[in-house]
């Protein structure tokens, strides 16, 4: 078994929620890490129907545990009323709970006690480069970082069938949409705008549904986890900047099998987007894993001249990400112009060429180099 990176050492004294799309993982690392607590899950029909018939059932069976356990509910969204039951039994038993699920949307809609402030909140994310011995950048890209995807030489059928067991079908089920046409086209635009900067109108008008439709699809896909918006940085010095947000699924995978474009191969576009989303990813989940006061932002300047790829922190490092082998003048532009806006900024370049160097200030990285060092330590200060 993968050994993960986040290891949930708040939850010896503090309750948790732990969010994370579908097969990140979520189960597998909480019986690794709590074999010895107590575990509801939820995906278990018979149980799930119980307590949702007789919430109260979860007290009383918790009344007999030591005080300051650890109970670990998984799938909580989908009963949600076990939430007033957990809030009763923090407050007047001391018992510790671990509660895991893909969505809070369901929760937040149904009005569920989100136990205001008693709980954590952390998050799963994929697999990420320092959890997989002989780490492959070609298998990531094409295969994705869900385990079960990544760890098969052919995940096609597997990604397909989550694409249509959860992307659609779950989604549907909860009544979050009710036109399943419409969400599909909708599921496929989001992919060909996947790693671009989000236009509502002109996605709508490819969908076929109002702007409005589009923004609560975005939102949608943003609740239960399957993809992200990541902001601009905005704080202007001299040049103009864009300030709407890029949006990106959860996971490298999802917008290529969606649209029937792999294998990705080398020197293409679809490459290069591919492997700009990946090391967003990964930037993604060691800012929230390690430094979660960090912001990841994206430069663009609204001329559309100059665009850094990611931005971490307060313009303390600007970071392009190129696919090309053979790194010229002109890939370092966007770097160069973000560097003459914030003069103290680390400037790193990433790329496909086999050896580190340096050019005018801006680092040079390969790409699996560099998270190697990202994962180290070596790239973000505290």
């Amino acid at each position: 078994m993968l050994e993960r990176i986040l290891k949930l050492e708040e939850a010896r004294d503090d309750s948790l929620f732990l969010w994370g799309s579908r097969q990140t993982g979520k189960s597998t690392l909480l019986k690794a890490l709590f074999p010895n607590a107590r575990y509801y899950d939820l995906l278990k029909s018979d149980l799930r129907m119980m307590l949702q018939i007789r919430p109260s059932q979860l007290r009383e069976e918790c009344m007999m545990l030591d005080d300051g356990e650890l109970v670990i509910i998984d799938e909580v969204q989908k009963v949600p009323a076990l939430l007033d039951e957990v809030h009763w039994l923090i407050e007047n038993k001391g018992l510790r709970f671990i509660l895991s699920g893909s969505s809070a949307r369901k929760l937040r809609r149904s009005g569920a006690n989100l136990l205001g402030g008693r709980a954590l909140r952390r998050t799963l994310f994929p697999l990420v480069s320092a959890e997989i011995p002989e780490f492959n950048l070609n298998r990531a890209l094409n295969n994705g970082m869900l385990p079960r995807h990544y760890l098969v030489e052919n995940p096609t059928s597997r990604i397909q069938a989550y694409i249509g067991d959860y992307l659609q079908q779950e989604i549907v089920e909860e009544s979050i949409v009710r036109q399943l046409e419409s969400f599909t086209r909708f599921l496929q635009i989001a992919a060909l705008s996947n790693a671009e900067i989000v236009n509502y109108t002109n996605i709508a008008q490819d969908c076929g549904v109002s702007a409005k439709s589009v923004k609560e699809y975005f939102t949608i896909l943003e609740e239960t986890m399957l993809g992200f918006f990541l902001p601009a940085y905005t704080k202007v010095i001299k040049r103009r900047v864009s300030v709407s947000p890029k949006f990106y699924y959860f996971d490298v995978a999802i917008p290529n099998h969606l649209l029937r474009r792999t294998p990705l191969r080398h020197g293409t576009d679809i490459y290069g987007h591919a492997l700009e989303h990946f090391v967003i990813q990964e930037l993604r989940a060691y800012l929230a894993y390690r430094m979660p006061v960090k912001t990841l932002t994206y430069w663009h300047t609204s001329d559309n001249r100059y665009e850094v790829d990611a931005v971490i922190g307060e313009a303390e490092i600007g970071i392009e990400i190129k696919s090309t082998a053979s790194v010229s003048l002109g890939d370092t532009k966007g770097l160069r112009a973000f560097g003459e806006e914030y003069p103290e900024a680390k400037l790193i370049l990433l790329s496909l060429e086999e050896r580190p160097r340096m050019i005018n200030g801006i680092e040079m990285w390969p790409v699996e180099q560099f998270l190697q060092r990202l994962w180290q330590g070596k790239i973000v200060k505290e």
